[in-house]
């Protein structure tokens, strides 16, 4: 069995495992009818398990190890990407990558949040949790793109900002707002993609945008599972009861008008196949920058202003 195997999965592959032996057989023996049979059995199942995933196991996906990252996106779905380092100010922030690159031979400016794979990737990106040095490289970047007339793509997977002494002393919380704000008037399209975890402010510095993607399997929310449970509760016993209340998934979002469209990853998810899950994400970026690209620059910030003012409601 492969090493990163979540509970909900375990028969699944199971089942898979077996199809693979019997096929190793089957040059001996005439097993075809009964390998097509747990094809068929398989599929079925894992049909039934994903369309019924709760909250907190479509967390469990959007954590695992071997979904692609943004690199693993940037890389399929792009041609000559070329990164670009360094805030001008302290300096390159390993969890935050960009760059010039073409999509579908389209000049764009993507961005995105980068997680390890190992222990020592994970230590070389900080998990994934970008310090003060990655937000102002990002907002470089993208005053970079505006200047050039490139459309920015951001990519969202990160389980929150640096929480760190050193964060806090550079400005992280300045350093996100600041990006916030930016972000609102940059007059050029932006198209935001949530490819995994999307926690807090540590998303949301660079998840201001125009038109809102987010793929099937990912979460997106004020604060993660765990910590609301520990604020709660005081306790992370109750991170499944939080992922209940906290309608983090994608069909949550979408309901709200958080986000603006579901990007449908391959059957099992895009851990089980990367190629699949960036051809489905190219495909719908694509699909959305071609309205984009026929608004005037001038007309961005209202438009953006109008779309965020629109989100929630209160009652007095």
């Amino acid at each position: 069995m492969p090493k990163n195997v979540l509970e909900f999965e375990k028969p699944i592959i199971e089942l898979e495992e077996k199809i693979e032996e019997m096929r190793g057989l089957s040059d001996r023996l005439d097993i075809s009818n009964e390998i097509s049979k747990l094809e068929k059995k398989v599929n079925e199942l894992r049909n039934s398990v994903y369309k019924n995933l709760s909250r907190w196991q479509i967390v469990q996906i959007a954590r695992h190890p071997e979904r692609p990252y943004s690199l693993d996106y940037i890389y399929l779905m792009t041609e000559n990407f070329t990164e670009l380092h360094g805030d001008r100010n302290f300096g390159d922030d390993k969890a935050l990558v960009g760059g010039f690159a073409e999509l579908e031979g389209k000049p764009i400016m993507i961005i995105g949040q980068q997680k390890g794979r190992d222990t020592k990737s994970n230590i070389y990106r900080n998990f994934g949790m970008m310090n003060p040095d990655g937000y102002r490289k990002a907002l470089r970047l993208m005053k970079l793109a505006e200047k050039f007339k490139l459309p920015v793509i951001t990519l969202i997977d990160t389980p929150g900002a640096n929480p760190g002494i050193d964060a806090e002393e550079r400005g992280q919380a300045e350093a996100i707002a600041r990006n916030i704000q930016e972000m609102t008037r940059l007059k050029t399209p932006i198209i935001v993609c949530i490819i995994g975890e999307g926690a807090s402010g540590g998303a949301f510095g660079i998840g201001v945008g125009d038109r809102v993607l987010m793929l099937e399997y990912c979460w997106y929310s004020v604060i993660s599972p765990e910590s609301c449970s520990s604020i709660l509760f005081r306790s992370w016993d109750y991170k499944e009861q939080a992922a209940e209340a906290l309608k983090l998934t994608a069909n949550d979002l979408i309901k709200h008008k958080i986000i603006d469209r579901i990007v449908p990853e391959p059957q099992g998810g895009a851990h089980r196949n990367h190629k699949e899950a960036a051809d489905l994400l190219k495909q719908a970026i694509l699909e959305e920058l071609k309205p984009l690209e026929k608004i005037s620059a001038d007309k961005f910030l209202e438009l953006r202003t109008k779309k965020y003012s629109e989100m929630g409601y209160w009652q007095g």
